[in-house]
């Protein structure tokens, strides 16, 4: 079992280097395909309301006969709950449907700021943590405008920022504005999603050079970046492949080659956090 470095987050706590994206992963098959995924050495186990699966994460976890302080959960607050009392009970609710006393991570899934609720999900946050339902609180998609308006009025700095980072959309910019205030980034969809960047020759010809898979090379770029990726895979190969990536290292000209991959139109599906509205 290959052995997962950890990152440490500016409150202490600490998550495994790479996770489990379940984006899509439902149902019994889901249970079974999260189950392959924690004997093969998975412990950091990534879900969100809107993807209508932390029953079947919970079941995984219950049918693993691992103690809940083996897992690195992490849930995400939906935009339809961003005012405070709302917040609250979709926290509380989010534990029942997974089964679990406390969430390791919780995040707001968008920033929604045309709605501009998230400074009071925010808050919910901080005081759920208070009471125990969580251990560390963060965000996923915001900007710095975003980040820096939480500080402001809660005091309160996000252990974590996920956003969206693979190889035509390297997202150099928002990395540098979490290193600045000492946010740890996730990636979500740290492959790109279809297969057009493990098409890319300068990566299939790193794959060649190192011994690994072209989703290897990509997750080894975002590790030597500071990012922890958090792939999706349910395929069982490629899920034991994802963890395998701490034995090499690529060099800063190889590093370089890859940054320059990323476009200007290069999102995924053009989600500008300042523009998109989270479907409900």
């Amino acid at each position: 079992m290959t052995k997962v470095p950890v990152v440490t987050f500016n409150d202490g706590y600490q998550m495994p280097a790479v996770g489990l994206g379940t984006f899509q992963v439902r149902g019994g098959q889901g249970v079974n395909q999260i189950l392959a995924a924690i004997r093969d050495g998975y412990r950091s186990l990534d879900t969100a309301t809107n993807y209508d699966n932390e029953g079947a994460v919970g079941e995984a976890i219950r049918q693993s006969g691992l103690p809940r302080s083996a897992f690195f959960v992490t849930s995400k607050l939906p935009g339809k709950y961003h005012r405070y009392a709302d917040a609250t009970m979709a926290i509380q609710e989010s534990l029942y449907r997974m089964g679990l006393d406390y969430f390791d991570l919780f995040l707001i899934h968008w920033p929604l700021p045309k709605r501009d609720h998230y400074v009071e999900a925010w808050q919910a946050m901080i005081d759920a943590r208070a009471r125990g339902f969580i251990r560390s609180i963060g965000v996923s998609n915001f900007e710095p405008e975003h980040l820096d308006r939480l500080v402001k009025e809660t005091g309160v700095m996000p252990a974590v920022n996920q956003i969206e980072a693979h190889p035509y959309w390297n997202n150099q910019r928002m990395l540098a504005a979490d290193q600045e205030r000492g946010i740890i980034t996730e990636a979500w969809s740290p492959l790109g999603r279809g297969s057009a960047a493990l098409k890319e020759p300068l990566i299939q010809k790193l794959a060649k050079k190192y011994e690994k898979n072209v989703g290897q090379i990509i997750l080894r770029w975002h590790f030597q970046r500071d990012i922890v990726p958090i792939p999706k895979a349910s395929n069982l190969l490629h899920q034991r492949s994802n963890l395998d990536v701490f034995d090499f290292n690529l060099t800063p000209e190889e590093m370089t080659a890859i940054d320059a991959l990323s476009r200007a139109d290069g999102r995924i599906d053009g989600q500008d956090p300042n523009e998109y509205e989270e479907f409900d």
